[in-house]
C-alpha cells in the first residue's frame, strides 16, 4: 500500500514558468530529491539539449523524454520538473499521471517572453525570430498544459505563495492518487 507522503509530483508547463525555481524549493520543503528531466537527459546522454538536437533532432530528444519518464528517474518521494515539451507528447500527460500528481505551472505569454527573452540554453529559440516561436508554441501547447492538473499562476507572485499553492494541490492530489491506486491494485 502506498502512502500519500510519498507521491512523486511533476511540474510540468511551458518554458519560463518556474518549474526548476519551484521545483527546488517544493522538493527542499518536502524532503524529496529534485530531478530536472533536461538535466538528466543532458547527463544521460553527455551531451546538451542544444547538441542533441543540433545532431540529431527534436524526435531524438522526445524519444529521450519518453524512456525518462517510464525508467529514468526514481517512483517515489521525488519531485521532476519537467521540459517544457514532454508533457505535450501523446500519452505523456497520462503517463506522468499514473506515475504521481502532476502539477502545472502557468505564466501569461508576455511574463514567459520576458523570463526567456536573454535565455541562451533553449534550441526550440535558436532561430531568427524567437518571440515569434514562443507564441506559436505556446498557442500549440496551452490546451494540454491547462488540462494537465492543477493550474498554478506564476506571474507576479512571491515564490512562497507559488511554493504553498503548489504543495497544497500535491496534498491534496497525492491522498486522491493513493485512493485510485489503492482501487486499482
Amino acid at each position: 500500500m502506498m502512502n500519500a507522503a510519498d507521491v512523486n509530483l511533476y511540474l510540468v508547463g511551458f518554458m519560463g514558468t518556474g518549474k526548476s525555481t519551484i521545483g527546488r524549493l517544493v522538493a527542499r520543503r518536502l524532503g524529496f530529491q529534485l530531478v530536472d528531466s533536461d538535466h538528466e537527459i543532458e547527463f544521460k546522454a553527455g551531451r546538451t539539449i542544444a547538441e542533441i538536437f543540433a545532431q540529431q533532432g527534436e524526435p531524438a530528444f522526445r524519444t529521450l523524454e519518453r524512456e525518462f519518464v517510464r525508467g529514468g528517474h526514481p517512483a517515489s518521494r521525488t519531485v521532476v520538473a519537467c521540459g517544457g515539451g514532454l508533457v505535450v507528447q501523446p500519452g505523456m500527460l497520462d503517463e506522468l499521471q499514473r506515475r504521481g500528481v502532476v502539477v502545472c505551472l502557468h505564466a501569461s505569454l508576455p511574463t514567459v517572453l520576458e523570463r526567456t527573452r536573454r535565455s541562451r540554453v533553449r534550441p526550440l529559440l535558436e532561430v531568427e525570430d524567437p518571440e515569434e516561436r514562443i507564441r506559436r508554441l505556446y498557442a500549440e501547447r496551452e490546451a494540454v498544459y491547462k488540462r494537465s492538473g492543477t493550474l498554478i499562476l506564476t506571474d507576479a507572485r512571491p515564490l512562497n505563495d507559488i511554493v504553498g499553492h503548489v504543495m497544497r494541490a500535491w496534498r491534496r492530489d497525492a491522498a486522491d492518487f493513493v485512493r485510485a491506486h489503492d482501487r486499482t491494485s
